[in-house]
């Protein structure tokens, strides 16, 4: 049986911590499905660096590229993708990717949305105002993406306690440990649903 091909979208300047996550489960056979190609802005990153020490297939496509939504969605077609997983990936996509992935394409989000989520609320924003907010619980959450920002159907959520004295690293650190594994099980659990795409 094929198995389900992945696209990832990764940021510019990221580590790679859940392209890594997912591309293992992948490999090791938790995940019944194969990276197909990794999309990035830029060839600099150590993200960047690992796909291409790995062997994997990496595409660059620039966001400023005049026709970007139609270069994103050739570089998905070309590669036969069939679901797109944003990991590290900030910007909202083009129109034409989001109809033509309408339902398949998910984010990781290192918080327990609906709670802050929406535009800037990315990273380190994420968890000062969390532990600002003076919450005991946190987590992440997994979610369809849509034409706004975190604002898609959540599909998996994990928690984790915010302890006394946490500080937005301390608390970072925790929750990154939830996405390496919530993701690429989310993921799982998605490509198994029937779409309407």
């Amino acid at each position: 049986m094929p198995k389900t091909r992945l696209a990832i979208l990764i940021g510019p300047k990221g580590r790679g911590t859940n392209l890594k996550a997912i591309a293992r489960a992948c490999q090791d056979g938790r995940l019944e499905a194969e990276v197909a190609v990794v999309i990035s802005p830029a060839g600099d990153s150590p993200a960047a660096q690992w796909v291409r020490e790995q062997g994997l297939t990496l595409e660059l496509v620039s966001p400023k590229a005049e026709a970007y939504g139609g270069g994103l969605l050739a570089v998905l077609r070309a590669h036969s993708a069939e679901w797109v997983c944003l990991a590290g990936y900030t910007r909202l996509l083009p129109t034409e990717v989001l109809n033509a992935y309408a339902g398949r394409i998910l984010n990781i989000h290192p918080a327990l949305l609906p709670k802050y989520g929406g535009k800037g609320m990315y990273g380190s924003h994420v968890h000062e105002a969390v532990v600002a907010a003076g919450e005991t619980e946190s987590g992440c959450s997994v979610h369809l993406v849509t034409e706004r920002y975190d604002e898609g159907p959540i599909i998996f959520q994990v928690r984790c306690p915010v302890e006394p004295g946490d500080t937005p690293e301390t608390l970072a650190a925790r929750v990154l440990e939830l996405e390496k594994q919530a993701y690429w099980q989310a993921i799982a659990q998605a490509i198994k649903r029937p779409h309407s795409a």
